[in-house]
């Protein structure tokens, strides 16, 4: 996959790499060519033939430079559909893709699913060992449920900005992460059963031990610290979360900003280059202003010439006026002239500035140009913005990725953090609960040392030590319990913030596939941009198109343009030549004129006469001025036309421009309609690959729904199997039979919905076919709408070539009058030679009047009178050449108005079009609405026909494949149908077929429910029985129950039963489920892999097997319809048949009948007399053989009527019994290994029990020896501190009671430190010997004095030493074993410790495995049902393309046979007419030779004719023959190359098969690699763990080689000491022998002191006997407490009994639990309800008791008062007795109290207030009303204490003397009267306090009623909770001592 993204993305980046380069190529060009242009611009040539040619030049260049665009256009087109081509096969790859990962994430997301729900029932059954073992333990400490449960901390996943389908991967990956969380965290939830049942069972063995408190505290504290590291570790972890969270944010942030500031970038830059955009058209308005007003100054200068030629007219006629005076007018006129040559320059420059305005029109044009590849440029760069943006995203959706791995991966090492901390805090449990069953026996004897010892050395001293540390107690107590109350409050909130972490997470996910989905719009909507963009393209090219189309209309504009200069030139020229000759004539004029002026000047000397010759001249002058000013006004006249005429032709310009806008935008109108069907047309395939898709996916969902319905049958049958272990075979007949009956009741329900959803779903196909139409109709309404939109166009364009005809023909009347002007110019000119030629008469007549005389007067009159009339005909002429000006002018008005009419029609036109076009994209909106609203009704359609193809599939499968090709094909249909809607009108035929297709789909529907109704009442009938019979056993065990509950409910022990069933149900379901599980797991592992390679071959059997099973399917269609008929059928012959037998045997009997009637009738007749008895007798013989006979024949008719009611039970159960016997088998199976499994774990645990007792009467009897010997002991110590009193006394005591002390200390520190038990034990043995050298020391100075004393004292030294050398001896036997079994019982737990981690790790591995195999089973069968499909319909198209290749074959021949008989025919036609020619030719021959006479030779020619006919028929026969071989052999071998082919193609799919193969080979292979690869992972880290097992292993075999040692070391320390003892014993015994000397010679002397002797004797022995009398009761006291354990042995043996009765009950109640789950649930919720009425209740209490918190009852008042009055000084009587008369005391009684003495009462006061022993539950802190041991404790339980603390009497204090050491020792007995049952007292105290943690045996808790946190299960109300089971005893009862004091109160409570 990511080989072939990368090269696809590979490719992409080259192709657009290539078209950057193109494009970076084009705009260079452009660029360049824009350069040139302004250059060119710049640039100015003189002359008109050098601009001529570097126009050509340049347009040579532009033209070039156009093919080179051109070809790169073409290039760029290529491209284009390349990368098309490459976008549409990548589209339709990523789709294929994306709908794999989706297939793979919906897999993913089941597994996920079936996980959380099996973590769930994990959590259950976890919450239930856990309340299990809180039951079982009954207040021993609250282990942390929540630890687990914060352990449980979910990897976030962020929801990412910016999503593509790269999301697909990452939910892939997310979902396995998953998938392996959950999949640890089942392993997890399953080591915690197994350790809550571990945990379970040792506390059921340990429920008889009293030394759990100390390490129950332990495992507290160790809790308490796990707490607290968790909680430090979940706030350093929080800590880094959201450090890397606000790195995270940090990081989005930086890119935001980074995305920003590009964007603003790129904005900028847009902004940038539109400015240039702007400027280049503002400074080109510029230009076109400056010109605009440098013409505007030309014209005035023009205005302001022609006032100054008006006045330099004036003043030439005032000038002419004064000839006579001036002579320097010659100069002035000089000046005039040169003006009038400024005003020809002005003229030339006006001619070279309409040039200029035609280069600069010219420059306008290419800037417009220009503008266009601006434009283009600023589309690439968008484009190039788009595609850049997209990357853009993808880095951010890569970083995003990046930032939610890390997020994962420290979530991931969070939970493994987590989950080591928990496993280690696990297996530390796991240790202390081990070392607690290893030490709990060591404790019990040392505990049981330590109490004698404490009940020897109590004294008054101690009990303050003991006030105060009890005061200590309670202050710690009330830290303990408020830190457990914080503790609980804070597991609460993590339990919350849990909760609310995980809706989160469900949120986000929701969240996530919402924007999923978002994202895959988005991506919808980006493919339509994408094309959008592309048709954008299409569109540049057009207009490029266009442009060059306008680039060679404005070339052909400059050409003409050119031409119209080159006129312009030539026109210029012209006038230049007339000016010229006019200048000439002007000289030559005022030549002449100078002339005649000297002639006049001499004229006017010679003569005055000529007054009329001078006005003549005036007049001339006049006419020339007007003349002048003729020429002037022509002049202007044509300056007008020609600037008329350019306006025209800018005004042509602009047209034509119009014209091309107009048709640019029908150019885009038509290629938007041709985007709206492209886009239709893309839908409509979208729709259809939708469609495959969707149909793919239904396919791929009924699969997996089949498997999921296969897998919940096997859960459901697993469970059932579980249920129904210990029940018998009825209730299994029972429930599966009510199964058959809920599920035909399931599947009528699911076909009368199914019947509903057709139904409703036709109503919806009729609602959707209407709305379609409706939608069409708008459609076709659209459509119309522009059909007249075009039209319209259309007009408008007709009406716009219209005026370009006109404007033509007004350009062709301005060409006309131009010609018109031309012809008056000629004939001006013509005026003006007649002019010249009346000038020259004029002269003539100057000469002959000069010449002739004044005779001649009237000839010169008649030339004037000509002159005049010529003048007054020129004048006309002047007057209509003026008509004709005015004419032009208002023609050109007229025109001027046109233009301008013609300019507001332009902009009307203008506005038209865009309010068509306004509406054409308002139409397109309409049509994308329309459009995705065909889509949802396309998408609704598709679903309804899924809904009815899955109805249709589920109904019957042979219906399917009967009619699945026709609903196809009405579906293709109607698809079809709706697609060619969007173009054309929806036919009727069409929907006629729909109507007729849904019809026939009703009908089938119809038909259908028949068969379902005759299938229900089938049914009916037959589960009519079955339902009677069950309906029997059903009133049956309701009976059952209701005894039962009526049992239940009597008993008052229910709720006891309750708990011990739930426990007992708990524990054996739980084992059952834990090794059905692993046997399961083995099997299904087993299983999975034979599946896994039986799969691969049945892939390729599949496809063999495929035609087999079509026509097997056909036969099973045929035989389904009749099987049922045959079954019945078949039953009834048998039927038939046996009764015909039977009635053929009753025939045979009543003939038998018939014939013995007759037969006796005949006897009777014949034999009447004689033989009447024998008769009689045979007649009796007969009726009883008919009587059996009768009885024979009515047991047939029954055993007919069995048989045929058995042959029908049987054909109905037949299948079921199969399906029992298999299941049955399957069940026999597993309770036989489960049984065998549970018969070795009762054997073993049997063992252990038999073990465990033999181990306690062992204990037992040890502790009855240790105990005698330390009597006889204290007894030997008495008796020699008694003998010795002389001999320091006090020292004796002090060290006594500081020994004693030292023990009564060390007692709890034994309890409370474990590690050092053995160095306590030495610590103890030292003390003892350092007591015997003290004693040993103090006999050698007593023997010195006393020998006699000493002799007795050395024999009891002796027999004590050798006792304590016995106890030495059994102490280290006793260390040996204990060692030993330490030991053992280390390499157990070490053994099953190591067996419990490789089940697990096998557990992990197996499910592991299995999912993967799961997987792989899932993911092949998914390939095999594609490849069905895909091998299918391959057929099918095969089978289809053969059928036509044969008819077109047959076809082919058909033709080619009738083209050979035609082409024979022609042949033979051919023949015949050339046969027929030559027998013509023949005959003519012959005519001709007969005309010769030439007969033989016609004979002999005739008969050469007929030879050669013959031949030729022969030759025509041969040939054919020959063609007809031919075409045989062609005919041949096209069928041989058809075959060829046909091979060819068939090797070419084998071919394809093959790689097929090979990939799929390759891809099992890698799958295997894999595998291989996880599975050597796996035994790297098993190897791992194996190595870190190893070294634990070792360290812990180090440590128990060390202890060893130390223990060696010590054992050897000891020996030394005894060692050291002997040596001592042995200098003693020699110092006994010296004295015994000395005795002897001092016996003389001590003769008189033997009497007194004698009495000490004397007094000695009744010692003795006193001592012996004390250790026989002391015998006698441990006899019977040894009885009392033996009672307690039996009553134990009598419960473990009733326990063994009540998991009988238990098993029996088993059977009640499925039916009473129901009654639980209601029962819970009326709990519930109760609960919080409750809840209210106790809120109410609360209130109460808050506010009778200060009010006191009167008797506590006078108690008080009674107790307080003793106490108080003497000072205080008035008060006391005001006190008194408030409570309403006597006065009497309060004498009574002040005249008693004090002491008696401050000693009953101290004990009740707390100064003696008493005092243990009376705080010395008074308790707050906040506090939550009030709440907890119950108003009994306070009573209880109340009388507890007054009963129990003070003991008064000993003195430190021996006596009192001798009373102390015999207060052990019992007979002392101040505690008579201060023994037991304490005992029961101890008895009870040993349930509770820190229990002291000298301490008495004063909460110790109240528990410490309130259970989770117990939340009830304050009085229904149960009193505590360890309550102090009240008053010295003489109670036996087995019984405890709770029991007693609990008597006490009842009474």
């Amino acid at each position: 996959m990511a080989s072939w993204l990368g090269g696809l993305g590979s490719g992409l980046g080259q192709s657009l790499g290539q078209v950057g380069g193109s494009l970076s190529s084009l705009t260079g060009q452009i660029s360049s060519f824009t350069k040139d242009i302004l250059l060119e611009g710049a640039e100015e040539v003189g002359d008109a033939a050098t601009e001529l040619h570097v126009s050509n030049s340049r347009l040579r260049e532009i033209e070039s430079i156009n093919a080179a665009q051109k070809f790169e256009n073409e290039r760029l087109k290529k491209l284009c559909s390349d990368l098309e081509e490459k976008h549409e096969a990548s589209e339709l790859q990523i789709k294929q893709l994306s709908v794999e990962y989706r297939n793979q994430l919906q897999q993913k997301e089941v597994e996920i699913s079936h996980l959380k729900a099996r973590q769930n029932a994990l959590q259950e059954q976890l919450q239930k060992v856990q309340t299990a073992a809180q039951s079982a333990q009954s207040g021993v400490g609250v282990l942390p449920p929540a630890a687990a449960s914060a352990s449980y901390v979910p990897a976030v996943r962020p929801s990412s900005c910016f999503e593509g389908d790269d999301m697909d991967f990452g939910d892939i990956i997310w979902s396995q992460q998953e998938i392996n969380r959950l999949s640890n965290e089942v392993s997890r939830l399953e080591s915690e059963v197994d350790h809550w049942k571990q945990i379970a069972l040792s506390s059921k063995v340990q429920r008889t031990n009293d030394a759990e408190q100390s390490e129950i505290c332990k495992l507290q504290n160790i809790v308490k610290e796990l707490k607290q590291n968790l909680s430090q570790e979940i706030d350093e972890h929080q800590h880094e979360l959201s450090v890397l969270q606000d790195a995270h944010r940090q990081k989005l942030v930086e890119l935001s900003r980074r995305h920003r500031e590009e964007l603003r970038e790129y904005e900028e830059r847009i902004e940038e280059l539109e400015n240039q955009l702007q400027q280049d058209g503002v400074s080109a308005d510029a230009m076109d202003d400056s010109k605009i007003s440098q013409q505007k100054k030309n014209a005035q200068s023009l205005e302001r010439g022609k006032v100054e030629e008006l006045q330099i007219v004036k003043d030439l006629e005032d000038e002419i006026r004064r000839l006579n005076h001036k002579l320097s007018s010659a100069k002035e006129e000089s000046k005039i002239l040169l003006k009038e040559q400024e005003l020809a320059k002005v003229e030339k420059m006006q001619i070279m500035q309409e040039y200029e305005n035609l280069k600069s029109d010219f420059s306008m044009l290419q800037s417009s140009v220009a503008e266009r590849d601006a434009l283009l440029k600023e589309q690439e760069k968008k484009l190039q913005l788009k595609t850049s943006l997209p990357e853009d995203i993808v880095r951010l959706q890569q970083a995003l990725l990046e930032a939610e791995n890390e997020l994962a991966r420290l979530s991931s090492l969070k939970q493994e953090g987590l989950e080591k901390e928990l496993t280690s805090a696990q297996h530390k449990n796991v240790l202390s609960v081990y070392t607690e069953d290893q030490n709990s026996e060591l404790s019990q004897l040392r505990q049981d040392l330590e109490r004698k010892e404490s009940e020897l050395n109590e004294s008054i001293a101690e009990r303050e030590t003991l006030i105060v540390e009890l005061e200590e107690l309670d202050k710690q107590n009330q830290e303990a319990t408020q830190h457990m109350i914080t503790l609980k409050e804070q597991l609460s909130k993590q339990h919350m913030e849990n909760d609310s972490v995980v809706k989160q997470l469900k949120f986000d996910l929701e969240f996530e596939r919402k924007k999923v989905s978002e994202l895959e719009i988005e991506k919808m909507e980006t493919i339509k941009e994408l094309n959008s963009q592309k048709e954008k393209l299409s569109q540049c090219s057009c207009e490029l198109n266009d442009l060059h189309l306008n680039k060679q209309q404005l070339q052909d504009n400059i050409k003409d343009f050119e031409e119209q200069l080159k006129k312009a030139q030539e026109c210029n020229l012209h006038n230049e030549k007339e000016i010229e000759e006019l200048q000439q004539r002007l000289k030559e004029r005022e030549e002449e004129l100078s002339v005649s002026l000297s002639k006049l000047t001499e004229k006017h000397n010679k003569e005055s006469n000529y007054a009329c010759q001078d006005l003549i001249l005036k007049e001339r002058e006049v006419e020339i001025a007007k003349l002048q000013n003729d020429i002037s006004e022509n002049k202007q006249l044509n300056e007008d036309l020609e600037k008329s005429l350019s306006d025209l032709r800018t005004e042509n310009g602009k047209l034509i421009a119009a014209v091309e806008e107009l048709k640019q935008e029908l150019s885009d109108a038509i290629s938007e309609k041709n985007k709206v069907y492209l886009e239709k047309d893309t839908v409509v395939e979208a729709l259809k690959m939708e469609k495959r898709q969707l149909e793919n996916e239904l396919n791929q969902t009924e699969k997996r729904l089949l498997e999921q319905a296969h897998k919940y049958k096997q859960t459901i049958e697993e469970l059932s199997n579980a249920r129904s272990m210990d029940t018998t075979a009825l209730q299994l007949e029972h429930e599966r039979l009510v199964k058959l009956n809920q599920e035909k009741d399931f599947k009528i329900a699911e076909l009368k919905r199914s019947i509903e959803q057709m139904e409703t779903d036709h109503q919806e196909t009729k609602e959707m076919l209407t709305t379609t139409l409706g939608g069409q109709k708008q459609l076709t309404e659209l459509i119309k709408e522009k059909e007249v939109f075009i039209e319209k166009f259309k007009n408008q364009a007709l009406q716009v070539k219209q005026e370009l005809e006109e404007y033509m023909k007004v350009s062709k009347k301005q060409d006309v009058l131009k010609h018109n002007l031309e012809e008056k110019d000629r004939s001006l000119a013509i005026m003006k030679e007649e002019n010249n030629h009346l000038k020259e008469e004029i002269e003539r007549l100057k000469d002959q009047q000069s010449r002739s005389t004044p005779v001649v007067e009237p000839k010169t009159l008649d030339i004037i009178i000509e002159l005049e009339s010529e003048v007054t005909q020129l004048k006309v002429i002047k007057n209509s050449l003026e008509e004709e000006i005015e004419v032009h002018k208002k023609t050109i008005e007229d025109q001027n108005q046109t233009t301008v009419q013609l300019q507001q029609s332009l902009q009307e036109q203008r506005k038209e079009i865009d309010e068509s076009r306004f509406q054409c994209e308002q139409m397109n909106v309409t049509h994308e609405r329309l459009s995705l609203e065909k889509d949802e009704e396309i998408k609704n359609l598709q679903k309804t026909i899924e809904q009815i193809k899955t109805q249709l599939h589920k109904e019957r499968q042979i219906i399917q494949t009967y009619s699945s090709d026709l609903f196809q094909e009405t579906k293709v249909q109607t698809l079809n149908g709706e697609n060619g809607n969007e173009k054309h009108d929806l036919s009727k035929a069409e929907i006629e077929r729909l109507v007729k297709g849904i019809k026939e789909r009703e009908m089938e529907i119809k038909l259908l429910n028949e068969k379902n109704v005759s299938l229900s009442q089938q049914i009916d009938q037959l589960s009519k029985d079955e339902v009677g019979k069950l309906t029997r056993i059903i009133q049956e065990k309701d009976l059952e129950i209701q005894a039962l509950n009526a049992r239940v409910s009597s008993a008052p022990y229910r709720q006891d039963v309750l708990c011990l069933q739930q426990q007992l149900q708990a524990y054996v379901m739980e084992r059952e489920q834990v090794l059905a599980v692993l046997s399961e797991k083995t099997r299904e592992n087993s299983q999975l892999k034979t599946e896994y390679h039986n799969i691969m071959d049945i892939v390729a059997a599949k496809e063999a097997a495929l035609v087999r099973l079509q026509g097997e399917i056909q036969k099973l269609s045929n035989r389904s319809e009749n099987s049922s008929q045959e079954m019945s059928r078949e039953t009834i012959q048998n039927l038939s048949r046996i009764i015909r037998e039977k009635d053929i045997e009753i025939d045979a009997l009543s003939q038998k009948c018939q014939t013995l009637l007759t037969v006796l009738q005949t006897s009777s007749i014949g034999t009447d007399n004689g033989s009447g008895g024998v008769n009689s007798n045979q007649f009796e013989e007969l009726l009883q053989e008919r009587d059996k006979l009768k009885q024979q024949v009515k047991k047939m008719e029954e055993w007919k009527q069995q048989v045929i009611t058995t042959v029908q039970n049987m054909q109905h159960e037949s299948a079921h019994l199969q399906e029992e016997l298999q299941k049955l088998q399957a069940q026999i199976s597993i309770e036989s290994d489960s049984n065998s499994k549970l018969q070795v774990d009762y054997n073993g645990l049997i063992q252990s029990y038999e073990q465990n007792e033999k181990k306690l009467k062992s204990f037992s009897q040890e502790l009855a020896q240790v105990q005698h010997s330390i009597g006889q002991l204290y007894n030997t110590k008495d008796l020699l501190l008694s003998k010795l009193d002389l001999v320091t006394p006090s020292v004796a005591a002090a060290s006594t009671v500081s020994q004693l002390s030292g023990i009564q200390y060390s007692a709890p520190e034994v309890l409370s430190d474990e590690s050092k038990l053995l160095q306590n034990e030495l610590e103890r043995l030292k003390s003892k010997l350092q007591e015997k050298d003290s004693t040993i020391r103090t006999l050698q100075e007593n023997n010195q004095r006393l020998s006699d004393s000493v002799a007795t004292a050395s024999e009891i030294e002796r027999k004590s030493q050798e006792g304590t050398e016995s106890e030495m001896r059994q102490i280290k036997e006793k260390h040996d074993v204990l060692q030993k079994s330490l030991r053992e019982k280390d390499i157990l737990i070490k053994s099953k410790s190591d067996q419990l981690l490789s089940v697990s790790e096998n557990l992990s591995n197996k499910e592991n495995e299995n999912e993967l195999l799961k997987q792989a089973v899932t993911n092949l069968k998914e390939r095999n049902l594609i490849l069905e499909m895909d091998i299918r319909k391959l057929k099918e198209e095969n089978e289809k393309i053969v059928a036509k290749c044969r008819e077109k074959e047959t076809e082919f021949r058909a033709l080619q046979e009738t083209n050979m008989q035609f082409s024979m025919m022609l042949k033979e036609k051919e023949f015949e007419s050339h046969s027929m020619k030559e027998k013509a030719l023949a005959f003519e021959k012959l005519l001709k030779e007969k005309e010769q006479g030439n007969t033989g030779e016609l004979n002999q020619l005739l008969s050469e004719v007929k030879s050669m006919q013959e031949k030729a028929v022969t030759f025509q026969q041969e040939r054919d023959q020959v063609m007809v071989a031919l075409k045989q052999k062609q005919m041949e071998s096209s069928a041989l190359q058809g075959e060829v082919q046909h091979l060819r193609e068939k090797e070419q799919r084998l071919n394809q098969e093959l790689e097929r193969l090979r990939n799929h080979l390759l891809e099992m292979e890698d799958s295997y690699t894999r595998e291989a690869l996880a599975a050597e992972d796996r035994e790297v880290k098993l190897r791992k763990k194996i190595l870190i097992l190893e070294e634990k292993l070792v360290s812990s075999s180090t440590a128990v080689e060390n202890a060893s040692h130390q223990a060696s070391l010590q054992v050897e320390s000891l020996q030394e000491q005894l060692n050291l003892v002997s040596k001592q014993r042995d200098e003693t015994v020699l110092q006994l022998t010296i004295s015994q000397d000395q005795v002897k010679q001092y016996a003389l002397s001590l003769a008189n002191l033997q009497m007194v002797l004698e009495q000490f004797q004397q007094e000695e022995k009744a010692m003795y006997s006193a001592e012996l009398e004390k250790h026989q009761n002391q015998t006698a006291e441990w006899k019977k407490k040894a009885e009392k354990l033996e009672e307690k042995v039996i009553s134990l043996q009598e419960s473990l009994g009733e326990a063994n009765a009540a998991l009988d009950a238990a098993s029996r109640l088993t059977e009640q639990l499925d039916v009473k789950e129901e009654q639980i649930e209601e029962l819970k919720k009326e709990g519930e309800i109760r609960r919080e009425m409750l809840e209210d209740v106790q809120n109410k209490l609360m209130d109460l008791m808050n506010s009778t918190e200060g009010k006191v009852d009167k008797v506590l008042m006078r108690n008080l008062f009674v107790g307080h009055f003793h106490t108080p000084k003497n000072k205080r009587p008035e008060v006391l007795r005001l006190m008194g008369s408030i409570l309403g005391i006597k006065k009497e009684e309060l004498d009574q109290l002040l005249s008693e003495d004090q002491r008696g009462v401050t000693s009953w006061v101290t004990g009740w207030l707390g100064g003696g022993a008493g005092s243990k539950s009376v705080p010395s802190t008074p308790l707050r009303p906040t506090h939550q041991n009030i709440f907890n404790s119950s108003f009994s339980e306070l009573f209880v204490k109340f009388l507890e603390t007054e009963s129990c009497p003070s003991i008064p204090p000993p003195k430190l003397s021996v006596h009192d050491m001798k009373l102390l020792g015999a207060a052990g007995t019992g007979k002392t009267s101040s505690t008579p049952s201060n023994s037991q007292m304490q005992d029961s105290a101890a008895s009870a306090m040993s349930r509770r943690p820190d229990a002291n045996p000298f301490l008495a808790r004063r909460s110790a009623a109240v528990p410490l946190i309130m259970p989770t299960s117990n939340s009830g109300h304050l009085l229904m909770k149960p009193i505590s089971d360890a309550l102090p005893t009240f008053t010295p009862l003489p109670v036996s001592p087995d019984a405890s004091a709770g029991a007693v109160l609990k008597d006490l409570l009842k009474q």
